[in-house]
């Protein structure tokens, strides 16, 4: 999976970021700094929740490697694409399904007692902290990273794919922090129902990739078949 894609994601969903995450990166323990001390909070923040990305993006490549390596890819890449499709079509709420499932809900309630816990206090090692735990929440943007990185079948790219799409979400995360109010609603709807096209988009890109992957790449292997022996 082309490593654009990650950056692109972030970078566009992340209206969708604010509407989720918005209300605890305003929450930050960080008012009444100066300046330039909020904007290096709020980017600790927001390293936090990059690395906590990496970190699933490592496992989640070493898991794709799996089944790279057992000749699962291209099934895996269609079978994604195909569920992505359905995803776009029915308007299915990912989160509330991924929710449902017992050890997924459990892990949720506790980052939101350690979120909790840490936004009563200060100084810069919780506000990493608090970015790290952020990452861990349920979010369908999220989950979107996760499955191009299990595309990567690679822990370090599966990893740097992670990290690119959490890059991609900074900037408006940023700006929503220091500006001190919510992107308006108006427009983090439009955002919801531009998110339809976007999982059409990437479904596709993984069908296709699923149906060339044997496709071998090597000219060495275009230039043996002109000289493929024919019966007369």
């Amino acid at each position: 999976m082309a490593l654009w894609t990650a950056f692109t994601i972030g970078l566009l969903g992340s209206l969708h970021c604010v509407g989720m995450c918005g209300p605890i990166a305003l929450s930050l323990p960080y008012q009444g700094s100066k300046r330039y001390y909020a904007v290096g909070n709020v980017l600790l923040y927001n390293l936090g929740r990059v690395l906590s990305y990496g970190l699933l993006g490592s496992a989640i490549g070493l898991f794709g490697r799996g089944f790279f390596l057992a000749g699962f890819q291209s099934y895996i890449s269609i079978g994604l694409g195909i569920t992505l499709l359905l995803i776009a079509v029915f308007s299915i709420d990912v989160e509330q399904h991924i929710l449902r499932i017992p050890l997924m809900n459990r892990l949720n309630q506790w980052v939101k007692q350690q979120l909790g816990r840490l936004l009563r206090q200060r100084g810069p090692g919780k506000l990493f902290l608090i970015g790290m735990l952020n990452g861990l929440l349920p979010c369908g943007l999220v989950y979107m990273a996760i499955v191009g990185a299990l595309a990567t079948n690679h822990m370090i790219e599966g990893a740097l794919y992670m990290m690119l799409f959490g890059l991609g979400t900074i900037p408006l995360m940023l700006g929503t922090a220091m500006a001190g109010q919510f992107i308006k609603l108006h427009w983090r709807v439009r955002l919801r129902r531009l998110l339809p096209a976007f999982l059409v988009a990437f479904a596709l890109l993984f069908i296709l990739r699923g149906l060339n992957f044997e496709v071998p790449v090597d000219f060495r292997f275009w230039q043996d078949l002109q000289n493929v022996p024919m019966c007369n």
